[in-house]
């Protein structure tokens, strides 16, 4: 068994960041009531968008609203809304309020059809854009890259859902969750894993969107290799980059007989649901990919707190 890099200190604003998120869960479902009015009414049809890690998030909260039986459910990069396909209602995920793709988005639908949007700063455009905004300021963050703040949106969507008796077949409450966060906060991450090479992540429905997410934390703070695929299509041609050195991480439920090619290809196999950090949440073990963002980041001597080529908005010029 490999020695363990041990939980860090309190250093970069990320890392403080990402040890706040079973905090942060909790209170989302806690103050649900406040937020309701931006949110889906169970059997609408209803589209659900955002820009990078916020549209990943999207993706996984369509899959999990559609799966409860609350209604048709789609995700989209919120530049690539298609126009003419009539929705009951939109919902919009931007931590900062100040995305452009978004608020074009809801500028351009406004009045036409119900929107809701979910944000941490309640002083910026999307207020006076869409019908209704949750406001999560408490799981705002200083860090270019988000953690909290999506983790915590998903959070809330999922206590919707938990609210109205409908959490799909499987899936732990958000309190459940919240604890399995805590231990994937503290427990010590393989050292083999902050030396990988290369990471494939792969999900399956809903946590599909969470190897999405792993992915892009890893390339935006460490600058790392890696790609995110649905667990069976791994089979289909992305087996092929695995190897000695380099990693395939499974959120959620592990298909049957993956371990298996894995190991014969001489890749490294890790999942939330099966390994050392014990049966997680599939939510819970995105922070652990997080935390092994940050420690990539560090031992190749990257800042995490300002990394290379980004914003923590993207607003363009019009």
């Amino acid at each position: 068994m490999s020695a363990a890099t041990p939980a860090p200190a309190r250093g970069s604003r990320t890392s403080v960041e990402i040890a706040s998120q079973p905090v942060c869960w909790r209170q989302a479902a806690e103050t649900l009531p406040a937020h309701t009015a931006a949110l889906p009414r169970r059997g609408e049809r209803v589209a659900v968008v955002g820009c990078g890690t916020s549209w990943f998030m999207a993706q996984s909260y369509a899959a999990l609203r559609e799966n409860s039986g609350h209604g048709e459910t789609d995700a989209f990069a919120a530049s690539e809304f298609p126009r003419g396909r009539r929705y009951d209602r939109i919902l919009a995920i931007t931590r900062s309020g100040t995305t452009t793709e978004v608020l074009d988005l809801l500028g351009r639908v406004q009045g036409t059809v119900p929107t809701g949007a979910i944000s941490a700063d309640p002083a910026t455009p999307v207020m006076g854009l869409a019908d209704a905004v949750a406001v999560l300021d408490f799981a705002d963050e200083e860090s270019v890259v988000q953690t909290r703040f999506a983790t915590t949106a998903l959070a809330l969507l999922r206590a919707h859902l938990e609210r109205e008796g409908s959490r799909p077949i499987g899936l732990r409450t958000v309190a459940q969750a919240a604890q399995d966060a805590e231990r994937a906060v503290t427990q010590p991450l393989p050292a083999d894993l902050v030396g990988a090479e290369q990471f494939t992540f792969l999900g399956t429905d809903w946590t599909y969107g969470l190897a999405l997410e792993a992915g892009l934390k890893m390339r935006e703070a460490a600058g790392a290799w890696t790609e995110a695929y649905p667990a069976m299509e791994y089979r289909h041609g992305p087996i092929s980059i695995t190897g000695p050195g380099r990693v395939a991480w499974v959120f959620g439920a592990l298909p049957e007989g993956l371990a298996g090619d894995i190991d014969r290809v001489g890749g490294r196999l890790t999942a939330g649901s099966q390994d050392a950090a014990g049966d997680l949440d599939p939510l819970a073990d995105l922070i652990r990919a997080q935390r092994l963002a940050v420690a990539i980041a560090e031992s190749r001597g990257y800042d995490p707190d300002r990394p290379r080529n980004l914003t923590r908005s993207v607003v363009l010029e019009h």
